[in-house]
């Protein structure tokens, strides 16, 4: 690895790529165990952990096609096919750039699959140059690898830089419908992916998501405000003041990351002195923590809004540590998770360093089983 800045790091090597793809490969896999096990605990709901497992899955695509573009990286000269940016000292994900240049690729993808050999063609001109020359085809892997990646990209299933707002009923009740609306980012700050969840009420007349005028008004509201740096109760206020008839009632914020790993990433303080005591086997040197900004509406209240209008606003439930020595988080409630493979986790125990005891664990057994710790 080569360092871009002090935060940034460039992957030279095939192998090393492959590794890197092949963690997060398992982890997304151990990520939707986790919502469902937090769905039988009774912390999601059957709807909740199906959308949360939706996005994980859309990024377990993201990262098979980026393994896929970077599947020959120090294997072929010249500028292609390039060296995956990620970030090795804040997230340990891809940089959010890697997912805006996929998402320009995804639209010119039908255009570039007209012009590469179909998958037999590439194939076949393998054996040749394998039985004729007695040369390894890298030329022709790396023509494979990108025809592979373009394919990825046609379904568009993939997790993007902007995942647009989508709506679930939930149900309807003195005259109000009930809806989960849902978005995802990745965030370009803090190169996490970040997955939104927002509880509504709705005494429009038609619909929201039938609704031509508040629907697509609604949608870009969200994706505009879908910046960490903002606070949940800051967000929640804004689409409560611009939506008379759309009463947000709760507001989630679920960060899929940091990922922390001995081989990959530059981390301090305790989980640094956890994962090296650890000395964990291959592919088990890692942990992800997964945090859930929580913000309630405690009741609402009638507002005027002009001479001879009024609507109805809510009130958000406080922070239990606004007023204390923490800063004011402007949610309800945040709430941090970690998953990690047994032997960090047992260094975890022995260790019992500060911090960490109010954190909840999720520990990778055999065979991917997930065991939940308090």
């Amino acid at each position: 690895m080569n360092t871009l800045t002090d935060d940034h790091a460039e992957l030279y090597d095939t192998a090393i790529v492959r590794r890197y793809f092949d963690k997060f490969e398992k982890i997304t896999g151990h990520l939707g165990r986790v919502a469902a096990e937090l769905e039988g605990e009774g912390a999601l709901t059957k709807l909740e952990a199906r959308v949360i497992g939706a996005y994980i899955q859309r990024l377990s695509l993201t990262f098979q096609s980026l393994g896929y573009k970077y599947l020959m990286t120090g294997r072929v000269d010249g500028p292609l096919p390039g060296k995956l940016t990620f970030d090795r000292h804040e997230s340990g994900f891809p940089i959010a750039q890697e997912l805006l240049v996929m998402a320009n690729d995804a639209q010119q993808a039908e255009k570039h699959l007209t012009h590469l050999p179909s998958e037999s063609e590439i194939k076949d001109a393998m054996i040749r140059q394998i039985i004729g020359e007695l040369t390894i085809p890298t030329r022709l892997q790396f023509t494979m690898s990108q025809r592979l990646y373009y394919e990825s990209l046609v379904g568009g299933a993939q997790f993007w830089a902007r995942n647009d707002a989508d709506v679930q009923w939930l149900g309807e009740s003195k005259s109000r419908r009930s809806w989960l609306v849902h978005w995802a980012v990745y965030d370009t700050q803090t190169n996490l992916p970040v997955i939104y969840m927002m509880n509504l009420e709705d005494s429009g007349k038609i619909p929201l998501p039938r609704d031509d005028r508040r629907w697509p008004q609604a949608q870009a509201h969200l994706m505009a405000q879908s910046f960490d740096g903002l606070k949940l109760v800051t967000i929640a206020k804004g689409f409560d003041t611009d939506f008379d008839d759309l009463h947000p009632k709760r507001l989630r914020r679920i960060h899929l990351g940091p990922m922390y790993s001995s081989s990959f990433t530059l981390q301090s303080g305790p989980i640094s002195d956890v994962l090296a005591a650890a000395r964990p086997e291959p592919g088990q040197d890692w942990a992800l923590v997964w945090t859930v900004e929580d913000l309630l509406a405690e009741r609402e209240e009638t507002v005027k809004t002009g001479w001879f209008s009024s609507a109805e606003r809510q009130i958000f439930t406080s922070s239990p540590f606004a007023g204390k020595s923490l800063a004011d988080i402007g949610a309800t409630s945040m709430d941090r998770m970690l998953i990690m493979p047994e032997r960090p986790f047992q260094a975890l125990v022995e260790k019992n360093p500060p911090g960490f005891a109010g954190v909840r664990k999720f520990v990778v057994g055999a065979g991917g089983r997930i065991i939940p710790q308090r």
